[in-house]
């Protein structure tokens, strides 16, 4: 797999393909603004390089879709290989589309593969601790990243259509600003792979919600399509979002790559009526 196999919607070069199968990884999605300061092992998984079958066929790191947990288990040990680490020292999230944040410490390692999540209802994960894998899944929703160059820290968060108008991408960096003193203006991020504009479409109320949260993006965010529903850019709201909260330009990276338009290489909950696994985003210290 490289690159040239998707589908993007311009010809920016956000992403590269890191393919760690020769060393019994998994291919990993990654961004070129982030290996520049080259402080840590992150990734986003594909559809590439596991073991499950069927509709969750082959790397599925989800053990609430269905899937079976021996193939879980396995896909989680060839990404671990990838990251460089063990499957040990990964803690996952438990996403509900809130806006909750968890300051994640050694004490949580293991949480959501090797032991029960002792918390409930968080979509964003944050360490200041080298060696943690933050872990969270996708489908269409928005995956943020999160360096602190400065502080030696990182985030990981969900953030669907209710996240994503709640303004997740700002809560995120609240909370590392709070838990590690991070300044927006240091920290570098990026809006990962997800539903494009003109594959997710939307009801008048959802469209309603954005219009009022972001009442000077008109049009670009909510265009009208078929008769009471909208296409929503999630992507640009993400980036709004961010700015908006003292991200600087050179520091952001906003994905230009559909969940839906490459649904053979992503999973996608639209493109597959629901019937789908998950792909993970994982962000870890060295």
């Amino acid at each position: 797999m490289n690159i040239q196999d998707f589908k993007t919607a311009d010809d920016r070069q956000v992403f590269y393909i890191e393919d760690g199968k020769h060393d019994g990884g998994v291919p990993l999605l990654k961004f070129h603004l982030f290996d520049q300061l080259q402080m840590v092992d992150y990734g986003i998984t594909t559809r590439s390089g596991g073991v499950s079958e069927g509709m969750y066929a082959s790397l599925n790191v989800s053990y609430t879709r269905g899937d079976e947990k021996a193939a879980v288990d396995e896909n989680y040990h060839r990404t671990a290989v990838s990251l460089h680490a063990d499957v040990s020292d990964f803690v996952l999230t438990d996403q509900t589309h809130t806006v909750n944040i968890r300051k994640v410490t050694g004490k949580d390692c293991g949480k959501g593969i090797l032991r029960e999540k002792d918390y409930t209802d968080i979509d964003g994960l944050i360490t200041d601790e080298p060696g943690i894998v933050l872990g969270a899944f996708f489908a269409d929703c928005v995956p943020l990243l999160f360096i602190d160059p400065q502080h030696h820290a990182v985030g990981v968060s969900h953030s669907g259509w209710r996240g994503t108008v709640a303004r997740m991408g700002r809560e995120t960096i609240r909370a590392m600003c709070d838990a590690f003193q991070s300044r927006p203006q240091d920290l570098y991020c990026a809006v990962g792979p997800s539903i494009c504009q003109s594959c997710y479409e939307v009801s008048e109320d959802v469209a309603q919600r954005f219009q009022k949260e972001f009442p000077d993006a008109g049009d670009e965010l909510c265009m009208p399509g078929a008769p009471g529903k909208y296409q929503l850019n999630l992507w640009k709201a993400n980036e709004i979002v961010l700015s908006e909260a003292g991200i600087i330009k050179e520091h952001l990276a906003v994905t230009n790559i559909c969940t839906c338009c490459n649904a053979k290489l992503l999973f996608s909950h639209r493109a597959t009526h629901g019937k789908r696994g998950n792909f993970g985003v994982f962000i870890k210290l060295r």
